[in-house]
C-alpha cells in the first residue's frame, strides 16, 4: 500500500476510534467481565488494527472486528499471565469457550452493550456520586479532571470514587447487563442523571478552547432515544425532549470564529425546526401523562423560548412560574438562580439583583461563574458600573472555557 494510501487508512482509523471507541469498551466490557482487562483490550486491539488493517484493508465491519481482536488479546494476555496467577488459566478458557460459540459480533449488539454498560455503572449497590463518575469516566471517556470539573470537587477524588466504584462491581459480581423490566425504573434516576450531565458537558463544555462538544451532546441524545425505546416513561421523554430543544440552537450558539452568542442575541432562524418539533411533541407527551418531573418542566420552560419568535417576545411570566413548579419539584440553588434571571427579565434587573446577592450571601454558588456573571449583567444594565466589573472579574477568574472567557474579557472592555 502506497504511503498516501497508508495516511489515509491511519486517519480513519483515528476517526473509528473518536466515534466508536466506547461502544467497543462497553461490549469488551460485557464480554471480559472487568474494566481494566477490557481498556487494555481494546487499546491492544486498535494497535493491532494499525498494524494489521495497511496489509489486509479495512473490515466491512470495523466495530466488531475491533472486538473480536480486543476479546483475543485479552485471552492472550490472561494465559500469559496464566503462568504467574493459576486462577486466570480457567478464566481464559471460560472466555475462549464464549469465543468459538459466538464468532460474529453484531453491530446491533454493540449499540445496546452501551446502554448495558449505563446500567451497570448505575447500579444501586454503588453511591449516586459513583454512579454519574464511573459512567461519565468508562461509557463517555471524558477525564477525571473534566468530570472533577462537573462535581466541583478534586481529580485525585474522583479518581479515588471510580476506583473503589470498580472494586465494588467486581467484588460483589455485579452483571454486565441491563436489569429486568420490573427493576428499570428504581435505577432510572441515576441513568437520566448520567444521560444529561453527559448531554451538558457537549453542549457547553465545562473547560477547553471550544463551546461544545457534539461527539458528546449528540452521544447523550442517542442514550435518551435508546432509553426512551427501552422505558417509555414520561421523564425518560422529557429529557430527551430537553436535549433535542437545547441542541437546536447549537448553530446560533458561536459566531463563525467561534465567539459566544448568548440567547437573546442568537439568530432564530438558525435553530433546527425539526428538532425543536419533536422536543415540543415530547414535552406534550410528558406533561399530558400528569406525572412530569423535573426533566419535563426544564423542557416546558425550553419549549417556552422555542415558541418566541424573536427574544423580546418571549414569555418571561410563564417561564417564571415554571421555575416555580421546578424549584418545588427539585430545589436548587441553579433553579434558583435561573428564576432570578427570569425575574429579573420580567421584572426588571433590581428583582433578580436582591435575589442573587443573597445566595452568594449565603455561600451558595460562590465559585460559580455563572452566578457572578448573570450578577454582573444586572449590575450593568442598571448602570452600576464598579460593582458590574467588580463581578465580571470574580466570573472570569472562575470561568475556564475559553469562548466564556473572551465575553466576559469582552464585556469588561465595554465598561472601560
Amino acid at each position: 500500500m502506497e504511503a498516501a494510501a497508508i495516511d489515509a487508512l491511519r486517519e480513519a482509523i483515528d476517526q473509528i476510534y473518536r466515534r466508536d471507541s466506547r461502544r467497543v469498551f462497553a461490549t469488551l466490557v460485557r464480554l471480559l467481565g472487568d474494566f481494566d482487562l477490557a481498556e487494555e483490550a481494546l487499546h491492544d486491539a486498535f494497535a493491532a488494527a494499525i498494524h494489521q488493517w495497511p496489509e489486509s484493508g479495512m473490515p466491512a465491519s470495523p466495530r466488531a472486528w475491533l472486538v473480536s481482536a480486543g476479546r483475543f488479546k485479552a485471552i492472550d494476555t490472561m494465559r500469559r499471565r496464566a503462568r504467574f496467577d493459576a486462577s486466570l488459566s480457567g478464566l481464559a478458557e471460560q472466555l475462549t469457550d464464549k469465543q468459538e460459540q459466538s464468532q460474529q459480533i453484531e453491530d446491533k449488539a454493540i449499540e445496546d452493550d452501551r446502554l448495558r454498560l449505563i446500567f451497570t455503572c448505575c447500579h444501586p449497590a454503588l453511591s449516586p456520586e459513583a454512579q454519574v463518575a464511573l459512567t461519565l469516566r468508562e461509557v463517555c471517556d471524558l477525564t477525571t479532571e473534566a468530570i472533577a470539573s462537573a462535581f466541583l470537587t478534586t481529580p485525585s477524588t474522583l479518581a479515588q470514587r471510580i476506583v473503589r466504584a470498580k472494586s465494588k462491581i467486581r467484588d460483589t459480581n455485579i452483571p454486565f447487563d441491563l436489569p429486568e423490566r420490573e427493576d428499570l425504573p428504581d435505577r432510572l434516576d441515576s441513568v437520566l442523571q448520567v444521560i444529561y450531565l453527559v448531554f451538558n458537558e457537549g453542549y457547553s463544555a465545562s473547560s477547553g478552547d471550544s463551546l461544545t462538544r457534539p461527539d458528546l451532546s449528540n452521544e447523550a441524545i442517542r442514550l435518551g432515544r435508546l432509553l426512551y425505546e427501552l422505558l417509555p416513561e414520561p421523564e425518560v421523554a422529557g429529557l430527551l425532549a430537553l436535549m433535542l430543544l437545547h441542541e437546536s440552537r447549537r448553530a446560533a450558539r458561536s459566531s463563525d470564529d467561534g465567539e459566544l452568542i448568548l440567547l437573546s442575541d442568537q439568530d432564530r432562524s438558525l435553530w433546527n425546526a425539526e428538532q425543536i418539533a419533536e422536543g415540543k411533541q415530547l414535552v406534550a407527551q410528558a406533561l399530558q401523562s400528569g406525572r412530569a418531573g423535573p426533566y419535563s418542566i426544564q423542557a416546558a420552560i425550553s419549549a417556552v423560548h422555542a415558541d418566541a419568535r424573536t427574544a423580546e417576545e418571549t414569555d418571561w411570566a410563564q417561564i417564571v412560574a415554571l421555575y416555580d413548579t421546578l424549584a418545588a419539584l427539585q430545589p436548587s440553588p441553579i433553579v434558583e438562580l435561573n428564576r432570578a434571571v427570569a425575574l429579573a427579565m420580567r421584572d426588571g434587573p433590581a428583582a433578580g439583583l436582591d435575589m442573587i446577592h443573597k445566595m452568594l450571601a449565603r455561600g451558595e454558588l460562590a465559585d460559580y461563574h455563572l452566578a457572578h456573571a448573570a450578577l454582573a449583567d444586572m449590575h450593568r444594565r442598571l448602570g452600576q458600573r464598579g460593582p458590574a466589573r467588580e463581578s465580571y472579574e470574580r466570573a472570569l477568574a472562575l470561568a475556564r472555557q475559553e469562548p466564556e472567557r473572551r465575553f466576559l474579557e469582552q464585556r469588561l472592555a465595554e465598561l472601560a
